[in-house]
C-alpha cells in the first residue's frame, strides 16, 4: 500500500469511527475505555498501514481486527463491568437504605450521539442495549470476542480464526460455550438482532407524564410484571411490579413530588435525565439518568444511574431553572398504586 498522508488516512478511517467505537463499547463496557481503545487503534493502524494488504481484507476488516486485539490487550489489565443485577438476588424490602458499590466499575450507557450516523445506531440497537452489553461482560474476554465477531459483525468463522489466532474448531467452541452462557442470561441467538419497536418513545412518554404527575397507578400499568429497576452506583435492584412501584414511593416521599425530565438517548434506547426540585427551592438538580429497555408497549427495565461520570457523558447541567408552571406545582402526596 501507498504510504498515506495523516490526511488521507483520516478520510480513510474516519467513516468507520462510529462503528469501531460501538464494536470496543461492546467488548470493554466502559465509553473512556472504548475512546481510549479507538484512539489506540487508529495509532496502530496509521503505523502499520503502510503493510496494509487490500487483497487480504478490506480495510473495515483490518481496523475491526486490530481494535479487537487492542481490547483484549486492554482486558487483560480489567475487572468486568457489571449492573447491580449482574451481582446477586433482588431486593424485598424498599425501606432498606441503598449501599454504595464504590469499588465496582459499573457498566457506563453509551450517549448515541457519540456514536454518530443514527442510522448505524439504529441498525445496531439491540447489540449496543445495556442488557446485551451487561451479558457479554460475563463472558470471558476471548468468548466475548468470538461472539461479537460472529454474531455481531457477522464475520465467518474462518475470519474469526484468523482475526484471533486461533483454529476454526476453537472458534466454533467458543461461540457454542459463549452463546449458551448468553442464554442463560435471558439472551437468544434470535434476539440480537430483533427490530426495534416503533412504540418504545410512547411508552416513555406515557411513563414521564405519569412520573411527573406521581401517579403511581398509571407507572405500575406501564411495567412488565417482571420488571427490573437498578441504580448503579448502589448495589441493591428489585425485580417485579409491586417492588419497583414501592420504590418509587419511597422515592416520592425523600425526594418530593417536583420533578422535571430531559429526553436522551443512549445505546440505542430511549432515556431520560431527571431533575428533582432543589433543597434550597431555586430551581432543579440533577438526580440520575434513566435508560429504559421497552418490551411489548410496558418497561422491563429501568438502569437509573446516579453517577456524575455518567451525567459528564451526558453533557448535563448539574442545575437547571425553575419555570413559571414549576412554581405553582402541587407537591402533595403521590397518586397511590391500585
Amino acid at each position: 500500500m501507498i504510504a498515506l498522508s495523516s490526511e488521507e488516512f483520516a478520510a480513510r478511517t474516519d467513516p468507520l469511527r462510529g462503528e469501531l467505537l460501538a464494536h470496543c463499547y461492546r467488548m470493554l463496557g466502559s465509553v473512556h475505555d472504548a475512546e481510549d481503545q479507538l484512539q489506540e487503534t487508529l495509532l496502530r493502524a496509521w503505523r502499520a498501514h503502510d503493510r496494509y494488504d487490500p487483497e487480504r481484507a478490506g480495510l473495515r476488516t483490518w481496523l475491526f481486527r486490530i481494535a479487537t486485539n487492542t481490547c483484549l490487550t486492554a482486558l487483560e489489565q480489567r475487572s468486568r463491568r457489571p449492573l447491580p443485577s449482574g451481582l446477586g438476588a433482588p431486593g424485598t424490602d424498599t425501606d432498606t437504605p441503598l449501599l454504595h458499590g464504590q469499588e465496582v466499575p459499573w457498566l457506563q450507557p453509551i450517549p448515541d450521539r457519540l456514536l454518530g450516523d443514527p442510522a448505524l445506531v439504529a441498525s445496531a440497537r439491540h447489540t449496543l442495549r445495556l442488557a446485551f452489553v451487561a451479558a457479554l461482560q460475563v463472558l470471558p474476554p476471548r468468548q466475548r470476542a468470538v461472539l461479537i465477531l460472529r454474531d455481531v459483525l457477522d464475520w465467518s468463522a474462518a475470519e474469526v480464526a484468523a482475526a484471533l489466532d486461533m483454529t476454526a474448531t476453537a472458534v466454533h467452541s467458543a461461540l457454542r460455550r459463549a452463546r449458551a452462557r448468553l442464554a442463560e442470561a435471558g439472551i437468544g441467538e434470535d434476539e440480537i438482532h430483533e427490530p426495534a419497536e416503533p412504540g418504545d418513545l410512547a411508552v416513555v412518554e406515557q411513563y414521564v407524564a405519569a412520573f411527573l404527575s406521581a401517579d403511581l397507578k398509571a407507572l405500575e400499568k406501564l411495567l412488565t410484571d417482571d420488571a427490573i429497576l437498578e441504580m448503579p452506583p448502589f448495589l441493591g435492584w428489585f425485580r417485579g411490579r409491586e417492588a419497583y412501584v414501592r420504590f418509587l414511593a419511597r422515592i416520592y416521599t425523600r425526594r418530593g413530588n417536583v420533578w422535571q425530565m430531559r429526553h436522551l438517548r443512549a445505546n440505542g434506547q430511549p432515556a431520560v435525565a431527571a431533575y428533582v426540585r432543589a433543597p434550597d427551592g431555586d430551581g432543579f438538580m440533577l438526580n440520575t439518568v434513566q435508560v429504559f429497555d421497552i418490551v411489548g408497549n410496558a418497561v422491563r427495565r429501568t438502569t437509573a444511574y446516579q453517577d456524575p461520570e455518567v451525567f459528564a457523558l451526558f453533557r448535563l447541567p448539574e442545575r437547571i431553572p425553575l419555570t413559571p408552571t414549576d412554581s405553582g406545582r402541587d407537591t402533595g402526596p403521590p397518586t397511590p398504586a391500585g
